[in-house]
């Protein structure tokens, strides 16, 4: 950084030494909008000056009457914490300046305060630093004046944008909306060799439940229980399948064992497959679990809970009828 010229700056007739700080610093950077206007915080300008805070304050104080409200006023708690959290001001957040130290809300100077400054801060210097200020919001105004047009256009792209992302988060929300309700309308097809992807399927199907699973199933052996032990814990599973099975005691006793609860019942008059969620919704399945993968099959959901009704209602009847004629 190039060496900074020393002189002195005469407040009320005493002297203070000053650099020359204001070439050293992008001014602009300074210069924030408060209340509709633009003005500079009283310790930056200090910094610009080369004085500390409260010499700079109290020789405005002694020529108050230079500097109406429309020059120089003090910034509430609310427009302070705005301007910190908006920008990186000097690094002398919440009011703690190296030219003083002080913590009360600071005095903030509009262009016309700033030319006012010069003429209580008596010197060359300060006379210098005035005219860099000056010069910075001059340069502020053109900019903003030349692209008055672009920022307005910006803030209507913005005002646009917020727009059509409300009206996407609704679209989507709806969207969203009619998928969590209707996920499972469509069939699912799966061909031959397409194992994990239907084992996946199933398992996602079975964790479903949250109280009890009902399988109907005419061919289930033991590949049938490991995809039914994926069920949630207190799951209870009732197994509908032919007098024939592979499934023995001995496997139900092993899973109860670790996944209670299943139960075994026979019934002959059914040959689809059903998988029913908490007796609520069911899967029409057009192979045996133990074989989802191995051929092509589809599994789709059972739309009209009559029917589902109707399949746990046939399923109670078969087994009462069974018992009976035992």
């Amino acid at each position: 950084m190039a060496k900074t010229e020393q002189s002195l700056i005469v407040l009320d007739g005493r002297a203070e030494i000053a650099d020359m700080k204001a070439v050293q610093y992008d001014i602009r950077n300074m210069i924030y909008t408060v209340r509709s206007q633009q003005i500079m915080i009283d310790y930056e300008l200090a910094m610009l000056y080369g004085v500390e805070t409260r010499v700079l304050n109290q020789a405005v104080k002694r020529n108050i009457e230079r500097f109406p409200e429309r020059f120089r006023f003090q910034l509430t708690k609310d427009e302070y914490e705005n301007l910190i959290s908006q920008f990186v001001i000097s690094s002398l957040e919440e009011g703690k300046s190296d030219y003083g130290g002080r913590r009360k809300l600071p005095y903030v100077f509009t262009e016309q305060g700033i030319a006012m400054l010069a003429s209580v801060l008596r010197s060359e210097v300060a006379v210098q630093t005035s005219i860099h200020i000056m010069d910075s919001f001059v340069e502020m105004r053109r900019f903003l004046a030349n692209n008055a047009l672009l920022f307005e256009r910006i803030s209507n792209v913005e005002l646009k944008q917020l727009e059509y992302k409300r009206e996407t988060d609704e679209k989507l929300g709806r969207i969203f909306d009619y998928i969590s309700q209707n996920e499972e309308s469509a069939q699912k097809i799966f061909f031959d060799g397409q194992i994990y992807d239907a084992f996946s399927l199933i398992v996602e199907l079975i964790q479903k439940a949250e109280w009890e699973i009902t399988l109907v199933d005419g061919y289930v052996d033991v590949k049938t229980l490991n995809l039914l032990a994926k069920k949630k814990e207190h799951v209870s599973v009732t197994i509908y399948t032919q007098k024939k099975t592979r499934l023995t005691n001995t496997d139900c006793d092993n899973f109860n064992a670790q996944y209670p609860s299943l139960e075994v019942k026979y019934v002959a008059t059914f040959h689809d497959r059903f998988l029913i969620i908490d007796r609520e919704t069911a899967y029409h399945v057009r192979a045996s679990l133990k074989d989802a993968g191995k051929k092509c099959f589809g599994i789709s959901l059972i739309q009209d809970e009559k029917i589902v009704r109707d399949i746990l209602q046939r399923l109670k009847l078969e087994t009462e009828e069974r018992d009976e004629a035992v």
